[in-house]
């Protein structure tokens, strides 16, 4: 694992060219851009901001962020995972006011003050001491500072399969992946601890009767299917069965995914 209490679903699976393929397909495509549009909207960014992009990954938002601040702002991308960091530098090398740095969301590497903006996009959910990573970006973040967490609704998972108990084994088997469940439930109270006010909290529910190739419903399937396997929570045929009916499901016109995913929101007072 990294060095850092983050914990990436990906750094838990060896993926295939062909799966890592797939995955980026997700990463670019309409839900996931919407869910990335999520934080990028709630930030509110202007010319010449100083943003910290907490768990930057692959640096999709991070060059987002790039572009809305200009060349008179900056953007710092903070990932703790080199196989993360190095093609979110890839990608954000054309843009001079962008550094992707080694760091932890507990130990920010930015000065006292230092930003205006600080986002977390599904970051929040793997921390095992949220506390210390919503104290330090309060630290790192100007007063009136604003900072957005978007982080899943893990209990909102509503996934049809015609084998009840099975289903309930894949989900049971993805909930070793995740340490917090309830981050938006307990963001109110975190958030006002740590100095923070203005305090909002908003779903964004994703609801699928199609199985899309660029769709957070099949990238989860994808992701939990491995993660069930090669973690030993299940075993290889029974995942294959279960992603097996869903396609089969989709193909059918009898498919159906619901998730939430919560937006947050607060300033530094």
């Amino acid at each position: 694992m990294p060095n850092s209490i983050l914990l990436y679903t990906w750094t838990m699976l060896k993926f295939d060219e062909a799966t890592s393929k797939r995955l980026e397909i997700a990463y670019q495509g309409g839900d996931v851009s919407r869910r990335r549009r999520l934080a990028f909207d709630a930030l509110h960014l202007s010319e010449g901001d100083v943003v910290a992009d907490i768990g930057c990954g692959n640096g999709l938002l991070t060059e987002e962020i790039a572009r809305a601040v200009g060349s008179s702002g900056r953007v710092v991308g903070i990932d703790p995972s080199a196989d993360m960091r190095s093609p979110a530098s890839v990608r954000c090398a054309a843009f001079p006011n962008v550094r992707i740095v080694d760091g932890s969301a507990d130990s920010l590497p930015l000065e006292d003050g230092e930003a205006d903006k600080a986002v977390a996009v599904q970051v929040l959910e793997y921390l095992s001491d949220i506390p210390a990573a919503i104290a330090e970006a309060h630290r790192v973040l100007r007063t009136g500072g604003r900072f957005v967490a978007v982080d899943t609704g893990c209990r909102t998972l509503d996934w049809f399969s015609e084998d009840a108990e099975r289903m309930r084994r894949v989900l049971e088997a993805w909930d070793h992946h995740y340490i917090e469940p309830r981050v938006a439930a307990l963001w109110p109270r975190l958030v006002r601890d740590a100095g923070f006010g203005a305090v909002e909290v908003e779903p964004c529910t994703f609801c699928d009767v199609t199985l899309r190739p660029d769709g957070i419903a099949c990238m989860l399937l994808h992701l939990m299917s491995r993660y069930a396997a090669e973690n030993g929570h299940m075993s290889t045929s029974e995942t294959k069965a279960w992603f097996d009916e869903q396609h089969d499901l989709a193909r059918q016109g009898r498919f159906f995914f619901s998730l939430t995913y919560y937006r947050m929101g607060a300033i530094k007072t």
